[in-house]
C-alpha cells in the first residue's frame, strides 16, 4: 500500500521508527562510543526508595515489550538486549515511552479492547522513569534474567509451505522507486485454509512492503512471461482481476508481526493459486542492492468452521486543498447484507494523515467504536485484533472518517509549499482506507445442520457485495 498501495492496497501495514530526542533529560552517548559507566547499585531489599537497576527491573519490561523488534537484525533502528544497549539510550526510552509512541500501539484502547497490546503498565513507566533519573545505573550482575533468543528465519517457526522468488532481482531506480510483481506457485492439488503467513523480505533496507495476491486466472504468469526481467511491472495494483472471496493472503512492511489465527478459522487458499508477491523496492535506501524474498505459509490444524474475509472501507474520490490543515474525507458501508462479526481492522492513510476513526451503527441505531487512532503515524501501521469479536447484524452500517493536515505546519508534508494533493499509490499521494476482516455467522463449514432460506439468501449476498468493494483495487 504505501506508495503504491495498489489499487490492490491490501492488508499492508508500514513502519519505522522515528526516535524523538527532545525533552531529553540526561546527555545521550552515541551508539558504538564508549560509554561512562555508573557505579554498580546495589538495591536495597524493598521500600519504596529501593533504588531501580537495570540488571534487576528495566531489563525484565525491555523483555516483555522491546527486545522482539530491538535486536540485533530486528526492525528496531538498534539493539536493546544489555545494558550498553539500554544506557546509551536512556533518554530516547525515557522520552519515547512516556509520551507513549513507544511500544508502537497507536491505537486508542479506549475505543475497543485489543489483542497484544505492548502499551507499558503505569508501574512500568514508572520503573523506567525512576531509572533513568536516577543515572540509569546498572545493578548486580546475579539478579539478570536468562538472555531472550530470537530466530534468523522465520519467527513463527517452519513453515508448511515455503515460496520464494526462483532468481534475485536488482531493481533499476533510474525513474523513482520501483514496483515488481513475482508469481510463486503453489503447485496445491486442493483447496487449503492458511492460518498465518509470514515474509522474509531478503533486503530489509530496500523492501519498503510487500503485498500476496492470489491469482487462480494464469494471467499473472502471462504477464510474468511477456516480461523479460524476473517478475513484471505493476505499479498499483497486480493488473488482474481479484477473487472477491480470495483476493489476498495479506503483506507485510517494517513493524508489522505475523500471528495466527484463532482455531476454527482460516484465509481461503485456492488449489491451483499463485501466490503474486508485489514488492515496493523503495530508492532512498536501495541503491545497488538486489533482493530475493520469500513467503512462509502455515496451514490450518484445526477444522476451520469460518472462512475469514475482508471489505476494505473506501473513498477514492477526494482532493485534499494545499493548506487544509484539518480537511476530513469519509467512507462509508450504509448496509452490510448479512449477519458478520468483526475480527481486526486495519487503518491506511499515508503522510498527510492525522487522525482516523472507524465505527460501526447497529440496526438499532446504537454506534459501537470500531479502531480510533488519535495521532496518526505513517511509520507505525498495524492491524488491530479485537479481544472479544463484534457482532454485526444484517442491516449494520459502517462509517469512517479520516482527517488530513495539508498546511506547511505539518511536518511529514512531502510538499514544499503544499499542493492538493488526490487518491494514489505514491506515498506522496493520499488514501482513505479501514480494512474489516470478519467471518459470516451463517456460515458453518464442519456442521452439517441444514442451511435455512435466510442462511442461504445471506451467503448468496456475500460474493457480489465483496466484488463490488475489491472491484476498486486492480
Amino acid at each position: 500500500m504505501n506508495k503504491p498501495a495498489a489499487r490492490g492496497a491490501t492488508l499492508v501495514l508500514v513502519c519505522g521508527l522515528v526516535l524523538l530526542a527532545a525533552g531529553a533529560v540526561l546527555a545521550q552517548a552515541p551508539l558504538g562510543a564508549n560509554i561512562e559507566r555508573k557505579p554498580r547499585v546495589l538495591p536495597p531489599r524493598g521500600g519504596s526508595d529501593a533504588v531501580v537497576t537495570f540488571n534487576k527491573e528495566v531489563v525484565r519490561i525491555l523483555q516483555a515489550n522491546c527486545q522482539e523488534c530491538h535486536h540485533e537484525g530486528g526492525i528496531g533502528p538498534f539493539p536493546l538486549i544489555t545494558y550498553a544497549d539500554a544506557y546509551a539510550h536512556k533518554n530516547d526510552i525515557l522520552v519515547n515511552t512516556t509520551q507513549k509512541k513507544m511500544p508502537p500501539f497507536h491505537v486508542d484502547t479506549g475505543c475497543n479492547e485489543f489483542k497484544n497490546d505492548p502499551s507499558l503498565s503505569s508501574s512500568d513507566l514508572g520503573t523506567i522513569t525512576k531509572w533513568v533519573l536516577s543515572g540509569a545505573p546498572e545493578g548486580d550482575p546475579k539478579d539478570l534474567p536468562a538472555p531472550l533468543t530470537f530466530p534468523s528465519t522465520w519467527t513463527l517457526g517452519t513453515p508448511d509451505l515455503a515460496l520464494a522468488m526462483p532468481e534475485s532481482f536488482k531493481p533499476n531506480f533510474n525513474q523513482g522507486d520501483v514496483y515488481r510483481c513475482f508469481v510463486l506457485p503453489t503447485n496445491l492439488t486442493e483447496d487449503r485454509f492458511v492460518r498465518a503467513v509470514e515474509i522474509l523480505p531478503g533486503a530489509r533496507g530496500m523492501v519498503h512492503h510487500v503485498i500476496l495476491f492470489l491469482d487462480t486466472s494464469g494471467k499473472a504468469k502471462a504477464l510474468d512471461d511477456a516480461d523479460p526481467l524476473p517478475g513484471y511491472s505493476c505499479f498499483g495494483g497486480p493488473g488482474f482481476d481479484l477473487n472477491a472471496l480470495a483476493p489476498t493472503l495479506g503483506g507485510w512492511a517494517p513493524g508489522n508481526q505475523p500471528s495466527f489465527l484463532a482455531d476454527g478459522m482460516g484465509m481461503s487458499l485456492p488449489k491451483g493459486a499463485a501466490v503474486v508477491m508485489q514488492v515496493h523496492y523503495s530508492a532512498h535506501n536501495g541503491i545497488g542492492a538486489s533482493d530475493q524474498s520469500s513467503v512462509g505459509i502455515y496451514f490450518t490444524k484445526a477444522p476451520v468452521n469460518k472462512r475469514v474475509l475482508v471489505a476494505p472501507l473506501i473513498n477514492q474520490q477526494f482532493t485534499i486543498p494545499a493548506g487544509a490543515a484539518d480537511y476530513e474525507v469519509t467512507a462509508s458501508i450504509p448496509f452490510l447484507p448479512f449477519d458478520a462479526h468483526l475480527i481486526q481492522v486495519t487503518p491506511h492513510m499515508h503522510l498527510l494523515g492525522k487522525k482516523m476513526s472507524m465505527s460501526a451503527t447497529m440496526p438499532d441505531g446504537s454506534k459501537v467504536c470500531l479502531a480510533e487512532v488519535p495521532d496518526w503515524d505513517f511509520n507505525w501501521q498495524a492491524t488491530y485484533t479485537y479481544k472479544n469479536q463484534i457482532a454485526a447484524p444484517l442491516a449494520t452500517g459502517l462509517f469512517l472518517s479520516a482527517r488530513y493536515d495539508n498546511s506547511d505546519n505539518n511536518i511529514k508534508n512531502p510538499n514544499s509549499p503544499p499542493k492538493a494533493v488526490s487518491w494514489g499509490e505514491n506515498t506522496t499521494d493520499e488514501m482513505c482506507i479501514g480494512f474489516l476482516s470478519f467471518t459470516l455467522d451463517s456460515e458453518n463449514l464442519v456442521s452439517a445442520r441444514s442451511v435455512t432460506l435466510e442462511s442461504a439468501e445471506q451467503l448468496d449476498a456475500v460474493e457480489p457485495f465483496l466484488r463490488d468493494l475489491w472491484s476498486k483495487f486492480r
